[in-house]
């Protein structure tokens, strides 16, 4: 089972690049090219929030046109500028968000791998959030299917990254949400979005990921009071490789023209 990941899109369809220099709606598009090119082909990818960059209907229909030519099943999840209503009216169609309710969360039950995903929004916040009412209907699902091995996804990191301006507004509920995914030992991974940056650690007895996003990174200042700062490093897409033998394998595979691969040989 291959799933990737695509991230933090922040999609604008007015022309406009974003912080006056990246142009996200080259970058998507630079995305999906690559998503088609890939071999062999994913089994599903998972959109981790941030998918447009201001909630308007405008951006999710071309957001919406762009990630159907990838031909895949797309599974996405709300970030802090996403909007809820406009995101559940445009996929509906798709089968699995919630038809009503506050909260844009679901499971995926059709591959070996278990997928969960998580609507971490704070409204009003950029920071994410794990109230009370979410805390409960994670550890719900969870102990429905305790033996089967699972994913959670999510746009919003429920620990700290070392990235001073990225972790502030801290997560609320942080500490609660690891408790309940440390209960839950088929829990294999925890992939995030949000910091647009590669991270990964151990958490929760699982290992937890942060991905780039495929528009632009934000700087990587570990000093506690390092300023914020926007990056043209290169757009990357996590790649993970689920088998029973193995368990989830992460990749990384780095957007844009390259030579080509140069075969190896024997002495």
């Amino acid at each position: 089972m291959i799933i990737v990941q695509i991230s933090d899109l922040h999609l604008r369809a007015d022309g406009r690049k974003l912080k006056k220099t990246f142009d996200s709606k080259k970058a998507l598009a630079a995305a999906v090219d690559h998503l088609k090119k890939f071999e062999p082909a994913p089994d599903l990818v998972l959109a981790t929030g941030d998918l447009v960059h201001k909630g308007t209907r405008q951006n999710y229909r071309a957001l919406r046109r762009r990630l159907d030519k990838l031909k895949l099943p797309v599974y996405v999840i709300p970030g802090n500028h996403d909007d809820r209503e406009l995101l559940r009216d445009t996929f509906a169609d798709w089968g699995y968000l919630p038809k009503d309710g506050e909260f844009l969360h679901y499971t995926v039950e059709d591959y070996p791998l278990r997928l969960i995903g998580l609507d971490t929004v704070n409204p009003g916040s950029d920071g994410g959030l794990m109230c009370t009412k979410r805390l409960q209907w994670l550890d719900a699902r969870l102990a429905e299917s305790p033996e089967r091995p699972t994913v959670i996804f999510m746009h919003h990191p429920p620990f700290k990254t070392g990235i001073g301006f990225m972790d502030r507004p801290a997560f609320m509920g942080a500490a609660a949400t690891e408790a309940v995914v440390r209960r839950h030992p088929q829990v294999e991974r925890v992939i995030c979005g949000h910091v647009h940056r590669p991270i990964d650690l151990g958490w929760g007895g699982a290992v937890a990921t942060v991905a780039p996003s495929i528009a632009f990174q934000m700087t990587l200042a570990l000093a506690p009071d390092a300023p914020s700062g926007f990056v043209a490093e290169p757009p990357a897409l996590p790649v993970f490789l689920w088998r029973s033998d193995t368990g989830v394998i992460g990749h990384m595979s780095v957007i844009g023209n390259f030579p080509a691969a140069i075969p190896r040989r024997s002495p």
